[in-house]
C-alpha cells in the first residue's frame, strides 16, 4: 500500500472511530478521534500533489473542529471564521481548476438548470436564515449570516468542478445548517452531533477529491479551464 493510500486508510479508520464514538455518546472517544480527522485527509491530499490551497482548506477545516468541541462563544466564532477562511481557499480553488465554460455557456437546458440551482441555493440560504434569526443569540446574528453567505456561495460554486464536488458542497452546506439549527435552540434530529460529522466528513472527503481530480487535469493539459497556464501549486 502507497503511503497516500495508508494515510486515506487511517483517515477512513479515524472517521469510522468517530462515528462509532458519537454513537455511542462517547464524548471523549470524540474528542480524541476529531483532531485526527483533517491532518490525515490533508497529509493525504498533499501526497498526491495537492495544491496548496487545499491542503489549508483542510488544516483550517481542522482548526475549527478543534475550536467548536468547546461550547464557549468566543470558541465558535473563531471555529466558524476559520471554517469562512476554509470557503474562500475552496472559492479559489473552484475558480482556478472549474470549468468556467460550462458555467457561463452550455445549451439552453444546462443553463436553465444553472439558474435553477442558484435560486435555489438564494431560496434556501433566505429561509434557512428566516428560521434561525429569531433563535440566534443576538451577537452571533451578522457573523452566522455573513458566514452562510460564503457557505451557499461556496456550494453553489463546487459544481464548476463537477458532481462529486458538487455534493461535497451540498453536504457541508448541510452539515452547518444542522450545527444552525441545534445553536438556534430548534428541534434537532436524534443524536445531531452523529449527522453534523457524518455529513461534514462526508463533504470534505469528496471536495478532496474532487479538487485532486481537477487538479490532475489541469496539469495534464498545456492549458487550463480558462486558458491560461496551469497555476503552480
Amino acid at each position: 500500500m502507497s503511503p497516500a493510500r495508508a494515510l486515506l486508510a487511517a483517515f477512513a479508520l479515524a472517521a469510522a472511530a468517530d462515528l462509532i464514538c458519537l454513537a455511542a455518546g462517547s464524548d471523549t472517544g470524540h474528542a480524541l478521534a476529531k483532531p485526527l480527522l483533517m491532518p490525515l485527509l490533508a497529509a493525504h491530499a498533499q501526497l498526491r500533489g495537492a495544491p496548496r490551497l487545499l491542503t489549508g482548506a483542510l488544516l483550517l477545516g481542522w482548526a475549527g473542529d478543534v475550536l467548536l468541541l468547546s461550547d464557549a462563544d468566543p470558541a465558535f466564532l473563531a471555529g466558524m471564521a476559520s471554517f469562512a477562511a476554509g470557503h474562500v481557499c475552496y472559492l479559489v480553488l473552484f475558480r482556478r481548476y472549474g470549468n468556467e465554460d460550462r458555467m457561463s455557456n452550455g445549451t439552453p437546458r444546462a443553463r436553465a438548470a444553472r439558474h435553477g440551482l442558484a435560486g435555489a441555493c438564494a431560496l434556501a440560504l433566505a429561509v434557512t436564515l428566516a428560521v434561525l434569526w429569531p433563535g440566534l443569540p443576538a451577537e452571533l446574528r451578522v457573523p452566522v449570516a455573513g458566514y452562510s453567505l460564503l457557505l451557499t456561495a461556496m456550494a453553489y460554486r463546487a459544481t464548476a468542478l463537477g458532481l462529486l464536488t458538487g455534493a461535497g458542497g451540498a453536504l457541508f452546506l448541510l452539515s452547518d445548517t444542522l450545527i444552525a439549527i441545534g445553536v438556534a435552540d430548534l428541534p434537532q434530529l436524534p443524536n445531531p452531533d452523529f449527522w453534523i460529522m457524518l455529513t461534514y466528513l462526508a463533504a470534505q472527503w469528496l471536495l478532496t477529491a474532487g479538487v485532486l481530480t481537477a487538479a490532475r487535469t489541469a496539469e495534464r493539459s498545456p492549458l487550463t479551464s480558462s486558458g491560461s497556464a496551469p497555476a503552480a501549486r
